[in-house]
């Protein structure tokens, strides 16, 4: 069964506005409870960020190319590279571990749940190709299980396992501020390389999407 955490819409609107130190407790304190009860059920949950806030990966060191641009930073307790956390909509998967699934396995499960659910909503995403190099900024760089929109990322995630269970979370861009991520990041950022929801669709509604995600995570892993 698959269980959706603190979805609730006021005038079409998703009222799942946290800061990053509250969502980073929230996604941690959902894993520990699934741990502690020992649930078969997954858990989703969909939210933002306010204020702006710079995420680190869980063993990534403090850095000094963030500079002093008073935005908050936290750590993740997944892996990967910094992330700014701003005009997005953030998903956080919970669920016991397969037996005999790898990672990447598990993280392909997640990814064909966001596909079917942008499928929904007439886009198209696939998996993106691997694109590497000496980037700071997450969203530049992609593995192979990663969800594209032609070719570009559209969204990155990252998975942390503890005691059988794994927390898995993703960024899904509605707009980004490619000027702020190179001033954060003290970096030319690969803008050809990142996909934006705002380009796909400007008309698309949080409400909509939420909903459409909701079909595909139900039809992948309601049954499974």
């Amino acid at each position: 069964m698959i269980i959706f955490v603190n979805v609730n819409f006021i005038n079409n609107d998703c009222n799942i506005v946290n800061s990053g130190k509250l969502n980073m407790e929230l996604d941690l304190n959902m894993l520990e409870s699934a741990i502690s009860n020992q649930t078969k059920d997954a858990y989703v949950r969909f939210y933002n960020w306010s204020p702006k806030c710079i995420s680190l990966g869980k063993n990534q060191p403090f850095e000094d190319f963030y500079g002093d641009l008073g935005i908050d930073i936290v750590r993740r307790p997944t892996g990967g590279r910094a992330l700014l956390h701003d005009r997005e909509l953030t998903y956080c998967f919970v669920s016991p571990v397969k037996r005999g699934q790898s990672v990447i396995e598990s993280y392909k499960d997640i990814s064909d749940a966001l596909i079917s659910g942008f499928k929904k909503l007439g886009i198209e995403l696939d998996y993106a190709g691997e694109h590497k190099g000496n980037m700071r900024y997450c969203m530049n760089i992609s593995c192979g299980a990663d969800v594209c929109y032609k070719g570009k990322k559209l969204i990155g995630s990252a998975q942390f396992r503890s005691r059988g269970y794994l927390l898995q979370h993703g960024s899904i861009l509605y707009d980004l501020d490619f000027d702020l991520v190179e001033k954060i990041f003290k970096q030319k950022a690969d803008r050809s390389s990142i996909a934006l929801l705002n380009e796909i669709n400007p008309y698309l509604t949080q409400k909509e999407l939420i909903c459409a995600l909701k079909e595909g995570f139900c039809e992948k892993f309601q049954t499974s």
